[in-house]
């Protein structure tokens, strides 16, 4: 394997990494503070997804980068406003079911979303052109380097780096994560658990629509758009350990390698590296790479 090749391999495994982790942050956060594990995640990313092309074909096209980040933020207060509907209507309704019932009602919710998906958008596949700055590689030595990958690599550690300062260096991150190891306690405190658990929510699906605007342009939008990358998402904080944000962003950056190892070695096997990866890390540590041990 040539210097190039070593390049080409690192830069396509962290764009996969970067871009399953966009999805699986806001999975992660709502997960560690309301302990519900929510399938349907994915359907409101890819709801994200079509709503942020939508607006940039109502703008004149994703050719801007303006329209394109501006798309991208707008998705993900739609569905930061469909995750406080989500929450009142299903969530709440959720706290303290075991866990299969769970895993029934949000993955009838993604089917929901899959279906008015259909019913808004139609069966045609769509394909979004990234923003011009965006478009084309850079070119370093025999390396080609394509401007969008390094976008999403740069934007999901915006996002770790993001999540990781609010979660430990802000006061409101604090409480929430103090709310998640205690509810009980913090009630006791005076603190309006509730209010906390709707903000987290809203933040988590805003996530969610924020990453469908942003990798809009690295996939092709069809309806089946969220089981794809649900599975990859679920993969990467299962490995990363369950709500644990720098779990998943070390969970995804392992996978990406293996994966896109894998693909390189095993070419007429696609996915399989990603579930044999999964598979053995989670039989030598079943907790996660930063979960915490059962006693």
């Amino acid at each position: 394997m040539q210097a190039a090749d070593i390049v080409t391999l690192l830069v396509n495994s962290l764009t996969w990494a970067m871009a399953t982790f966009l999805v699986a942050a806001g999975l992660t956060l709502v997960f560690g503070t309301l302990h519900i594990l929510n399938f349907s995640h994915g359907g409101f990313f890819m709801i994200g997804a079509y709503a942020a092309y939508s607006i940039a074909d109502a703008l004149g096209g994703s050719g801007s980068m303006a329209v394109y980040l501006f798309g991208s933020l707008a998705a993900g207060v739609l569905v930061a406003l469909l995750g406080l509907v989500v929450d009142r209507l299903v969530l709440r309704r959720l706290a303290g079911v075991e866990d299969a019932y769970v895993l029934i009602a949000t993955y009838a919710l993604l089917l929901v979303c899959e279906g008015s998906t259909k019913l808004l958008w139609g069966l045609n596949y769509h394909s979004v052109m990234p923003p011009a700055v965006l478009d084309g590689a850079w070119i370093a030595g025999n390396a080609v380097l394509p401007k969008l990958s390094l976008f999403i690599v740069a934007a999901g550690v915006v996002v770790f780096v993001g999540l990781e300062y609010f979660l430990n260096r802000t006061g409101p991150g604090r409480l929430v994560k103090a709310i998640a190891a205690d509810p009980w306690m913090a009630r006791l405190l005076g603190v309006n658990v509730r209010l906390v658990y709707t903000a987290t929510v809203a933040i988590g699906f805003a996530l969610a629509g924020l990453a469908g605007g942003l990798l809009v342009s690295n996939q092709t939008l069809s309806p089946t758009l969220a089981s794809a990358f649900v599975i990859q998402a679920f993969g990467v904080i299962i490995i990363g350990g369950m709500g644990s944000i720098s779990g998943a962003f070390l969970g995804a950056i392992l996978l990406g390698l293996i994966d896109a190892f894998g693909q390189w070695v095993l070419p007429g096997l696609p996915g399989l590296p990603f579930f044999v990866a999964m598979t053995l890390i989670l039989l030598l540590r079943p907790q996660g790479l930063m979960g915490k041990a059962k006693h």
